[in-house]
C-alpha cells in the first residue's frame, strides 16, 4: 500500500517525486519505459526560458518565471549542470519591433525583471555572428541552458535516495477506484491513496481510466539538428526569432556541453510514437536558422533527432485535483514545462498539503553528486596521451573521454540502466562525432559484467517497440545540403 503513486518518470514526475520525498510517506514512481526521461524530457531544447513569452494570466505565465528563478538552487543541490547565458529574441523590421515591445510588456506583467530592448550596434557587439539584417532584439539575462535528461536523472536519483521506489517497465494498464486506487501494470498491482498523473503524451489515456474526459493531448513533433562539440562557440546566447501562434520558432543555441543545436519546427501529428526526422524538414530548419546566424556550417552536423510535445486542447498547463477525489492531473506540460518544472513540483506539493498534513522525512538529503562535469577544450587529453589509456580501457569513449570509472558510477546510483543510450545520457559516452561507433561495444561489455547478464541482452536504446524512429543521419545531410 502506497500513499502516493506518480505515473510517469519524466522531468515533471521525477521532480515531484523528489519534492514529496521530503515527507515521511510511501511513494512509488511508475515508468513504462526501461529508464527515466524517455519522453519529451529526453528530446527538447534544454532551454530554461525567461518567462516573458507565456501569455499573461495563464498557468504557464505564473509558473515559468518562478521556475526559472529556482534553477540556481536546484542545480547547487543536484549538480546536473546549469548555465545562464541569456537570450536574444531578434527582429528584422518595424513590424517585428512592435511584436518585441509587446513581448516586453507581457514579460513585465509576468514579473520578469531583466528585459532590455537592444538595437543593432549593441546586438552585434554581444553576438558578433548574428545576421547583419537584424535591427532589434529583446535581451533577457535570466535565460539558461541545461541537459534536460540530466535534470531528470538527477531528480530521480535523489528521490530514490530519499525513499521513493522506482518501477521501470511498468506501463499502467488499468486503474480502479474504490476506497483506494488499484493500479494495474504489466508486472504488478499497486494500491494507493493518491495518484499524480504525469504521463505526458499519455496523460489523457491515464485520466480516461478513471472516467476523466475533460481534456485531450495533441502530439506536436519538433525536429532538431545537433552539431559538433565546441561548435556551440559560434553563439553566445540563445537566439530566438519573433514568436508566432505556432511557437517560438527555430532557435539557435549552444547546449550545456557546448554543441550547437538548431530547431525545432512544429508539426501536429497523428501518432504519439513518431520520432522520425525528414530531410525536407531539416533543410527548412537549417534555412530558417540562417536568418539568425548565417554562417552555420552544415558539415559540422552530428545527428538529427525529434521530440514530441504534449500539447493539450486547453493550450495551458493542467495542474489540479480532478473531479475524482485524490486523483491529481499534471498534464499538457509543453514548453515552458522544463523551465516551470520545479515550480510545478511545489504546486503539486501544496495541493496535497491543503488536503492533509505529512510528517517531515528527517533523513531527507537534497544533495546529489554529479556524474560528469563539463569539459573545456583545455581539459581534454591530447591524442598521444589518450591512446594508451584507450588500449587498457581506462577510457571507454574516445570522443568525450569518458572513463570506465564514470560509467560504473552511473550504474551504481539506484536506477537500473541496461542500455547503451541510458549510459550515453548519464556519462556522454557516445555523444561525440563518431556517435558511439567506437565505444558502444565497450559500454555493452561493462553493463553485461556489472549486471551479470549476457551481452546480447544489452540494448542499444531503451525505446519500446512500435516507435517510429527513422532519423536522417549525418551522411544523408552532407550529401543533400548544399
Amino acid at each position: 500500500m502506497y500513499d502516493i503513486i506518480i505515473i510517469g518518470a519524466g522531468v515533471i514526475g521525477s521532480l515531484i517525486a523528489r519534492e514529496l520525498s521530503k515527507y515521511n510517506i510511501k511513494i512509488a514512481l511508475l515508468e513504462k519505459n526501461d529508464d527515466v526521461s524517455c519522453g519529451a524530457s529526453k528530446a527538447n531544447s534544454g532551454i530554461i526560458h525567461g518567462g516573458y513569452d507565456a501569455k499573461h494570466g495563464t498557468l504557464k505565465s505564473k509558473l515559468s518565471y518562478k521556475g526559472n528563478q529556482m534553477y540556481d538552487k536546484l542545480n547547487s543541490e543536484l549538480n546536473f549542470g546549469f548555465e545562464r547565458i541569456g537570450s536574444l529574441v531578434v527582429g528584422y523590421n518595424e513590424e517585428d519591433l512592435k511584436s518585441l515591445k509587446k513581448l516586453i510588456e507581457n514579460g513585465v506583467k509576468n514579473g520578469v525583471k531583466n528585459l532590455k530592448l537592444l538595437t543593432k550596434e549593441k546586438i552585434k557587439e554581444i553576438e558578433p555572428n548574428i545576421n547583419d539584417n537584424v535591427q532589434y532584439a529583446v535581451y533577457c539575462s535570466d535565460v539558461g541552458i541545461v541537459s534536460p535528461y540530466e535534470v531528470t536523472i538527477a531528480a530521480a536519483e535523489n528521490a530514490i535516495k530519499n525513499g521513493v521506489k522506482l518501477f521501470l517497465n511498468s506501463e499502467v494498464i488499468s486503474i480502479k477506484k474504490d476506497e483506494f486506487f488499484i493500479v494495474e501494470t504489466q508486472k504488478k498491482i499497486f494500491k494507493t491513496r493518491y495518484i499524480i498523473n504525469c504521463a505526458g503524451l499519455y496523460s489523457d489515456k491515464i485520466a480516461n481510466m478513471v472516467g476523466i474526459d475533460d481534456f485531450y493531448i495533441i502530439p506536436r513533433k519538433g525536429e532538431y539538428m545537433l552539431f559538433e562539440k565546441y561548435y556551440g562557440d559560434i553563439v553566445n546566447h540563445v537566439i530566438f526569432q519573433v514568436p508566432t501562434v505556432h511557437g517560438k520558432g527555430v532557435l539557435v543555441t549552444k547546449t550545456y556541453h557546448n554543441n550547437l543545436m538548431i530547431g525545432p519546427n512544429a508539426q501536429e501529428i497523428n501518432t504519439k510514437d513518431d520520432k522520425s526526422t525528414s530531410l525536407e524538414n531539416l533543410k527548412s530548419i537549417y534555412i530558417k536558422s540562417k536568418n539568425s546566424i548565417p554562417n552555420i556550417d552544415y558539415k559540422k552536423i552530428i545527428r538529427s533527432f525529434a521530440g514530441i510535445r504534449a500539447t493539450s486542447n486547453k493550450h495551458d498547463f493542467i495542474i489540479e485535483e480532478s473531479k475524482i477525489k485524490n486523483f491529481i492531473n499534471v498534464a499538457g506540460i509543453e514548453s515552458p514545462g522544463l523551465t516551470s518544472a520545479p515550480a510545478i513540483a511545489q504546486m503539486v506539493e501544496n495541493i496535497l498539503l491543503n488536503k492533509e498534513s505529512f510528517k517531515k522525512n528527517k533523513k531527507y538529503n537534497p544533495y546529489r553528486k554529479f556524474i560528469v562535469k563539463k569539459k573545456t577544450k583545455d581539459e581534454l587529453l591530447s591524442n598521444t596521451e589518450l591512446k594508451p589509456l584507450l588500449d587498457n580501457e581506462t577510457y571507454i569513449c574516445r570522443c568525450e573521454q569518458v572513463s570506465k570509472e564514470i560509467i560504473l558510477d552511473a550504474l551504481s546510483r539506484g536506477i537500473e540502466v541496461k542500455s547503451v543510450d541510458g549510459i550515453k545520457r548519464r556519462t556522454r559516452a557516445g555523444m561525440g562525432i563518431c556517435q558511439g561507433n567506437f565505444c558502444s561495444s565497450r559500454v555493452k561489455k561493462i553493463i553485461s559484467k556489472y549486471y551479470n547478464i549476457p551481452i546480447e541482452t544489452v540494448k542499444d536504446r531503451e525505446e519500446a517497440s512500435g516507435i517510429i524512429n527513422e532519423r536522417v543521419n549525418r551522411i544523408e545531410i552532407l550529401k543533400n545540403f548544399k
